[in-house]
This record gives structure tokens, C-alpha cells and sequence, in this order.
């Protein structure tokens, strides 16, 4: 992976997984801007666009968690949800970004009341089911479920061509790093 005069921005940068994602971007030259929250300006459109001018690509990684909460509308859902949204926005019209890649997570996809068995295939009937997960209280999972299905309408809008997550994991988080940046730089990357 070579990222030489390539600028990147990820967001929520301290965050576990997207630590090891600019350590690894740095290593491959890549020019890192890194953004961390700022709860005053999360929720306003147009709080993305100064980070994401100039780059050639944005992973977003963002996503606030906390347990307990007190307040999920205001501490988890709002700003996961608004955030990514945010980011997209800023994304969409900066002309230089060529390619966003989200951080998704297992709680997206792994919460909707039915047994995950050996013979059930994970795609997009599998969803996490937001009521379902407002009624068990898993608030971060609504919050991750929710911004995911944005994201998705938002691009869909926009018009890229999708596919259907084939299987579901456990991985290294230094492999979760190096997907990010094979999303950015394989041309042939597209989609879901």
C-alpha cells in the first residue's frame, strides 16, 4: 500500500479501531487529517467540511458509545445518526473525496431477535431490527443500526452500485485498518 501525496481524513481518529487505521495509513505514506468529537458542532451540517476538504478519501469511524445511558436519544442515537449523515453531506459535495468507506459493526447486523444458526446466511434480510433492540434497551445498537440504514438510503440516492455482505466475523482490528485503506485504493472497490 502505497498512500504518497495521497490526504485522507478519518474520523472519530481516537477511537480503538481507527487508531490502528492511522498508524497503518501513516505507515503508507498517506497524508492523515483526524478528526475526534466535538460535541458543540457534531449536529450541524456542514461541521464535516473543513476536514474532508482537499481528501481524496474519508473513513468515517465515528460513533459514540457509552453503558449505561442515560439519555439514548441525545447521547447515542442523535449523534450517530446526524454524524454520519454530516459526514456524507460534507462528502458529496467536496469534489477532491473519490471514495468514503464507514466503519459498520456486528451490531448493525446481529440483533433482531431471531436465532443465528449455522445455516442462516447473513445479508440484508438480517438486519438489526431497531424495534426490537429499543425494546431489549440496546441503545448503541439502535444508534449503529439506524445510521447504517441512512447511510445506505443517502447512497442510494446518490446511485453506486451495491452488493450483499456474504458472511459474518470475528477479525484482527489491524486487519479491519488495512480493509479501510484497500477500500480506498482499489479501484475496483465499489459499493457495500
Amino acid at each position: 500500500m502505497s498512500g504518497a501525496g495521497k490526504v485522507v481524513c478519518v474520523t472519530g481518529a481516537s477511537g480503538y479501531i481507527a487508531s490502528w487505521l492511522v498508524k497503518l495509513l501513516l505507515q503508507s505514506s498517506y497524508t492523515v487529517k483526524a478528526s475526534v468529537r466535538d460535541p458543540t458542532n457534531l449536529l450541524e451540517e456542514g461541521s464535516f467540511d473543513s476536514v474532508v476538504d482537499g481528501c481524496d478519501g474519508v473513513f468515517h469511524t465515528a460513533s459514540p458509545f457509552y453503558h449505561p445511558v442515560t439519555d439514548p436519544q441525545a447521547k447515542l442515537i442523535d449523534p450517530t445518526l446526524k454524524g454520519t449523515l454530516n459526514v456524507l453531506h460534507s462528502c458529496a459535495k467536496t469534489r477532491s473525496v473519490k471514495r468514503v468507506v464507514l466503519l459498520s459493526s456486528l451490531a448493525a447486523v446481529a440483533y433482531n431477535g431471531r436465532p443465528l444458526t449455522s445455516d442462516v446466511v447473513v445479508d440484508e434480510t438480517w438486519f438489526s431490527d431497531p424495534d426490537f433492540c429499543k425494546e431489549s434497551e440496546i441503545w448503541y445498537v439502535v444508534s449503529k443500526t439506524l445510521a447504517e440504514d441512512a447511510a445506505w438510503k443517502f447512497v442510494k440516492e446518490k446511485g453506486p452500485q451495491t452488493f450483499p455482505n456474504a458472511s459474518i466475523g470475528r477479525i484482527d482490528v489491524k486487519d479491519v485498518a488495512k480493509a479501510h485503506i484497500q477500500a480506498l485504493e482499489n479501484p475496483s472497490a465499489s459499493g457495500r
